[in-house]
C-alpha cells in the first residue's frame, strides 16, 4: 500500500521510520541522532508553549541537528503563527516541515514558502480535526500528518480510532488526485505500527518505542519491519 511518492523518498518502497527526539537526552542530541542510524528521518517536535502546553526546541537546536547528522529533519511545528515561522526551518535544509492547519491563516502560502526554500511541506491534523474538511488542501502538500495523540507530550497511548482517519487519509491518495506521504505520530509502537500500516501510512513517527529501547537503531529496524509485513497483508 506504500504510495509511489513513498517509494521516491526512501529509495526501496520501505516503511519509513521516524524517531522523535522529544524521546532523546536533550544533553545528548548528537549522539541520539547517531543511535538511530538507518533512520528515514529524525522527527523533530517544535513547541512554543502557546499552541500546545509544552516548550521544547526551536531554530537554533535544529541549525546545530543538521550539522550534526546525515538523517532528514523532519520538524512538526506545534506552534502558532506558522505563517510566518515555518519558512525559516525549510531555509535551515530541514527534509520536511509540517505545521497545523489549527494554527495557520493561509495554509496553501506558508506550504508553497516552505516548497520554495527547498522543502517537503506537511499539513498536521489534531485527532478531532476532521480530513473531510481540508482534503481541497492538500494538493499544496507533500505529506499529511495524522495525530494518534494531542499534540504536547510524548509517551500517550494511540487513539485507536485515529485508524479510520488513516485508512480515509489512503483512500484519497490512492484515488490518484492527490502527491502525497500519509504520516502517523502518537503512540506508535511494535503493536500499534501494524494498524497503522495495515489501514495504509506510508511514515511512522515513533519517540519511546526507539530511545527507551536498548539498541535504538534495531528497535527502528524491527518497527519498519513490523510494518512492511502488516502492509504487504492487506
Amino acid at each position: 500500500m506504500t504510495t509511489q511518492y513513498a517509494k521516491a523518498l526512501t529509495g526501496t518502497g520501505a516503511p519509513m521510520i521516524a524517531p522523535s527526539i522529544l524521546s532523546a537526552d536533550f544533553a545528548r542530541l548528537a549522539d541520539e541522532a547517531a543511535a538511530v542510524a538507518g533512520s528515514d528521518w529524525l522527527h523533530v517536535d517544535v513547541m512554543d508553549n502557546h499552541f500546545v502546553p509544552n516548550l521544547t526546541l526551536g531554530v537554533p537546536v535544529v541549525q546545530s541537528l543538521i550539522k550534526a547528522t546525515d538523517i532528514p529533519l523532519d520538524c512538526h511545528l506545534m506552534i502558532d503563527d506558522p505563517d510566518r515561522w515555518a519558512p525559516p526551518y525549510a531555509e535551515l535544509g530541514a527534509r520536511n516541515v509540517t505545521f497545523h492547519v489549527e494554527a495557520a491563516a493561509d495554509p496553501r502560502q506558508t506550504a508553497r514558502a516552505i516548497k520554495s526554500a527547498g522543502a517537503l511541506a506537511g499539513l498536521a491534523l489534531k485527532p478531532d480535526t476532521s480530513l473531510a474538511d481540508h482534503l481541497d488542501l492538500l494538493t499544496e502538500f507533500d505529506t499529511l500528518l495524522v495525530m494518534t495523540v494531542e499534540p504536547g507530550f510524548g509517551g500517550q497511548a494511540f487513539i485507536d480510532a485515529m485508524v479510520d482517519k488513516i485508512a480515509a487519509a489512503r483512500r484519497a491518495v490512492d484515488s490518484g488526485h492527490l502527491r502525497l506521504l500519509v504520516e502517523v505520530d502518537g503512540g506508535v509502537n511494535a503493536e500499534t505500527i501494524e494498524r497503522a500500516a495495515a489501514a495504509g501510512a506510508d511514515c511512522f513517527v515513533a519517540g519511546s518505542a526507539v530511545y527507551g529501547a536498548d539498541d535504538p537503531a534495531d528497535a527502528v529496524r524491527r518497527l519498519r519491519e513490523s510494518a512492511r509485513r502488516a502492509a504487504v497483508t492487506v
